[in-house]
């Protein structure tokens, strides 16, 4: 089997040779052979993994949580390329979706031209935007209120700050969907989750019972757990139960 030595593998992957020197001392990703004479060789298993750690840094992760995803035993490696593989294009074909709105918050953020509250549901047909608001008027009409209310206050760093985290996390959960809802590093999400709900929401005397009944939601209404605009009710099922956890650790 191939080898690689370091140099070449930095190379290949378009990475510095003292990334991988850090990502071997901190045990991300070790040499399968290192010789006598002290020189690290990769293999192809090597290879496979650090693919899967850039992808992984492409969402943002931290090495930690990478670490904790790579070495979980029910790791599946197809899986999660299948899952790259599909929010790849998913991203593809969401961009021009969403290049239909930015135009529109640009002015609203720079100029201070006007920007109706059906305009934050990007990359929505406008009378879907319309519907969905509606229906969550009806749903949470003290949150809905305090959300448009605090989006259409903000200045354009805080916006896109926000707007940038929460796209961040969604994804970040996306791509453990197919871990134990349980796990660590889901969970460590879920409360990046939580808090970006409650930036939306506000605080009210329920958190546990509202942050469950979105939970519910979720896997219930396939509208609401679409990644980069598809249908993933799997996700839908994997966000409920990792938020039931979340509840009953932290919230109950």
């Amino acid at each position: 089997m191939k080898q690689y030595a370091v140099k070449k593998l930095a190379k290949i992957a378009g990475v510095s040779v003292r990334t991988l020197h850090y990502y071997d001392q901190i045990g991300l990703l070790k040499p399968s052979v290192r010789t006598s004479a002290g020189y690290r060789l990769y293999g192809e298993a090597e290879l496979l993994r650090l693919q899967q750690v850039l992808f992984y840094r492409e969402l943002d992760f931290e090495l930690k949580e990478i670490a904790d995803l790579l070495d979980d035993p029910g790791f599946d490696l197809v899986q999660a390329l299948e899952g790259h593989r599909q929010r790849l294009l998913q991203k593809k074909d969401r961009i021009d979706a969403l290049l239909m709105t930015v135009h529109k918050t640009i002015l609203h953020l720079q100029n201070n031209v006007k920007m109706n509250p059906e305009d934050l549901y990007q990359g929505l047909p406008k009378e879907q935007a319309q519907a969905w608001r509606n229906e969550a008027r009806a749903k949470w009409p003290g949150q809905v209120e305090h959300a448009e209310k605090q989006l259409l206050t903000m200045d354009k760093e805080s916006f896109q700050q926000l707007q940038d985290g929460f796209k961040a996390n969604w994804n970040a959960l996306a791509a453990m969907s197919h871990l134990d809802p349980g796990a660590a590093a889901v969970q460590a999400e879920i409360d990046r989750h939580y808090h970006y709900i409650l930036q939306f929401w506000g605080k009210t005397g329920k958190q546990g019972e509202a942050y469950k009944g979105l939970g519910d939601l979720l896997t219930n209404d396939e509208r609401y757990t679409k990644v980069d605009g598809l249908e993933h009710p799997a996700f839908g099922r994997f966000m409920q139960q990792a938020i039931y956890v979340y509840v009953a650790e932290h919230l109950s």
